[in-house]
């Protein structure tokens, strides 16, 4: 059975998959590695990919992880990759990210505002329930602020324009992040968020455990 490897999203790391069950498959789960100044995307996925030690490896990547996913697949050979709540390529992010990264928007945004939970980002994520906000604040709180403001800036800016052709994508129907209308997704999860993988998890478990 080929390794997996899972990259998390962006100001979310490993604690969002606590609620799916990999059962017998061989995880690992890959931390972000700190970007080096003026460092883009490309060059980012090439240093990361270095954790990448088996050979065809299975890539699950989770919203900006996914991204980075889509990324090394250009550097290595890869089994397939599996895509959750994320895009294939920049014309599924929402226009407004790239009207955003053409005039440097992203720029004015201070680095703390998405540091604590709050109405805005309960709204953005999908949140439902007391423990999930919970879980947030906690999330949020490790987030290193510089590590979100450049992959922000690399995500408006990224220049991917071709999808993979062995990528599997699921997607939340109520993703308010990068929404649902915007991709092409071979599995819809009804009333699925940008937290699906925390509230969803079981119907996004049954998913993955059928595709490997």
């Amino acid at each position: 059975m080929n390794k997996i490897y899972i990259f998390s999203g962006l100001g979310v790391d490993r604690r969002v998959f606590d609620n799916i069950n990999f059962k017998d498959l061989n995880v690992e789960f890959v931390d972000w590695i700190d970007p080096l100044k003026g460092e883009h995307l490309e060059n980012y996925a090439e240093r990361i990919s270095r954790k990448i030690t088996s050979e065809n490896p299975i890539l699950i990547g989770l919203s900006f992880g996914g991204i980075v996913a889509v990324e090394i697949s250009k550097i290595i050979k890869t089994e397939k990759i599996i895509l959750i709540a994320s895009a294939k390529n920049k014309f599924e992010l929402p226009k407004i990210n790239r009207i955003s990264g053409k005039l440097k928007l992203n720029k004015l945004i201070p680095r703390s505002i998405f540091k604590k939970q709050n109405f805005i980002t309960n709204w953005l994520f999908g949140i439902e329930t007391e423990s999930e906000k919970q879980l947030l604040i906690s999330i949020l709180k490790d987030t290193d602020p510089n590590f979100f403001s450049w992959a922000i800036n690399e995500i408006v800016n990224w220049k991917n324009e071709t999808s993979p052709k062995n990528v599997i994508h699921i997607h939340g129907n109520k993703d308010r992040i990068i929404p649902f209308k915007n991709v092409k997704t071979d599995f819809v999860i009804e009333g699925g968020g940008h937290f699906m993988t925390v509230n969803k998890s079981k119907e996004i478990e049954k998913i993955i455990l059928k595709l490997i």
